[in-house]
Formats: C-alpha cells, structure tokens, sequence
C-alpha cells in the first residue's frame, strides 16, 4: 500500500468536496472586490511580513486573487481550470486532489516564510493543476482563440520551459515560487517518471544491442533456448534469485528451479545437461 493509500484511508474523511468549484467561486469573488473595492483588494495576496504584524487572513485570501482582470481571458481561464480540476478530483477521488492543493500552499508557505517581503498568489498553484492534468491527459485538444487546435502536451513543454528560465534567470523570490508549485508534481508523479525514464533507458540498450549484434539474439531463456527471435511474442524477464544473470522466458519465470550454475543456451543443450546429471 503506497503512503498516499494510507493517507487516504487515515484523512479521507477530512477532505473538502467539490473543491475546484471553491476556488473558481473564490477567484470570482476577488475579481468582483478587485473591481468595486480596489483598496480592499490590495489586503489579499499573501505577504508573510503582514501576516506577522497581524494580517493573518492573508493565509487564505491568496486563494482569491484572479489570474487576470480582464473578463474574457478570466472566464476562459476559470472554465479551463474548473474542467481540469473537476477531472482531477474524478480521476484521485477528493482526498488526493485535496492534498495536491495542500502541498502546493504549504510550499508558497514557505517561499513566503524565506521572502517575507514578496507579495504572492496563487497563480503558480493553479498552473501546477495544469501540468498534472496534461500528465495525465496530453492527448486533450485545446482550441486556442477558437481557430487553432493545440495539443495541451505542448502546452505544457512551453510552461515547464517557462518555469526552467524562471529557474534560471530570476531573482530568488520566483524561483522560490516556482519550486514551491511544482513541488506537488514530482510528489506525486516523480516516480513513475523515472520509472518510465528506466525503461526508456533499458529499450534503448536493448536496441542498441541488437545493432551491434544483428546476428545473435539478446534475449534467451535459460531453460527452453527460446529467444525474442523464435518466440518474438514471449516476454523474457532476469530472475533476482539465481547466482548470476539468468533470464528466463514468461512460462519459465515462476516455474524454474533457482540454480547457481551457468544455464544451457539451447533446448538440445538443456535435454545434453539433463542427460548426463
């Protein structure tokens, strides 16, 4: 059982339902303060040095502030992150998604906490939805400005490369930002990234094996002499157990005696070996 399952299975029942919908009312209504109470709407980022001199509510009205003012970008941007959120929330269930969004603002906590002095929102927060919901979807089709269909992978390339300058170029504050954002991501998708890296990794190996050796086969099962040239539909897996690198074929993996001695290479060897034991 992953951390996150027990997670879930010991504060499942404290997470907030319906989530996304919360924020996208909460950005609403500081969209509408932004407009009618401009001088209200300056007490809303998160500021840790306000917040030390009493203004705590800024913990949580940093939630509040729109990505944009202007209302056709802003309704557009509240749709997109309503649909991604929503997905999220059905793909985790409600206690995950709610973590995802908890790690994220206890990361700006931090960036807060190490640049008192710097005003922040929520906007990292809300690319760091983005990104998970590419990762996840990157198939999902975009329309940008109703004539030209992007797929939301690419949209996401050019936001990692985004944060990467970000990273690279500006002052600590945003990198600090950026970090604490996407702290999230590789939480919860970090290892299966690099899982997926390894495997990457062992394909090109393998590949690069069968160039070098375009005569002999790379893979060979150590009891029947199957390779991926006999068999090309057997699946053939190394056994952790064996003295050795022995590697054995899908119907020999589980059902092999573990042996500390070289395997035969060929069926007639195999029957060879058995004959004279």
């Amino acid at each position: 059982m992953s951390l996150f399952d027990q997670l879930e299975r010991r504060f499942g029942g404290f997470a907030v339902k319906n989530l996304t919908t919360l924020l996208v009312v909460a950005q609403c209504v500081g969209l509408a303060v932004h407009w009618s109470l401009p001088e209200q709407f300056a007490k809303i980022p998160l500021q840790m040095s306000l917040v030390k001199q009493g203004e705590f509510w800024r913990l949580g009205t940093f939630f509040f502030m729109p990505v944009t003012d202007h209302p056709l970008f802003f309704f557009f941007g509240a749709y997109l992150f309503y649909l991604m959120g929503t997905t999220l929330e059905a793909h985790w269930g409600d206690f995950r998604f709610n973590l995802y969004i908890l790690i994220a603002t206890l990361g700006t906590y931090v960036a807060g906490w190490l640049f008192p002095d710097q005003a922040l929102t929520n906007a990292f927060i809300d690319s760091s939805v983005f990104l998970a919901f590419a990762y996840l979807y990157p198939g999902f089709v975009i329309v940008l400005f109703f004539i030209l269909p992007v797929q939301i992978k690419w949209l996401a390339l050019l936001t990692w490369l985004g944060f990467g300058s970000t990273v690279a170029l500006a002052p600590w504050p945003q990198k600090a930002m950026v970090l604490a954002a996407v702290a999230n991501f590789f939480l919860f998708f970090g290892h299966e990234i690099l899982l997926r890296a390894y495997h990457h990794k062992r394909r090109m190996e393998w590949n690069a094996r069968l160039l070098a050796r375009p005569d002999k086969p790379f893979h060979r099962c150590a009891i029947c002499g199957a390779t991926e040239r006999s068999h090309p539909r057997m699946d053939f897996r190394y056994c952790t157990k064996c003295e050795g690198s022995y590697e054995y074929c899908a119907e020999h993996l589980r059902t092999h005696e573990h042996v500390g001695k070289p395997a035969p290479a060929s069926l007639a060897d195999a029957r060879e070996s058995d004959a004279r034991s």
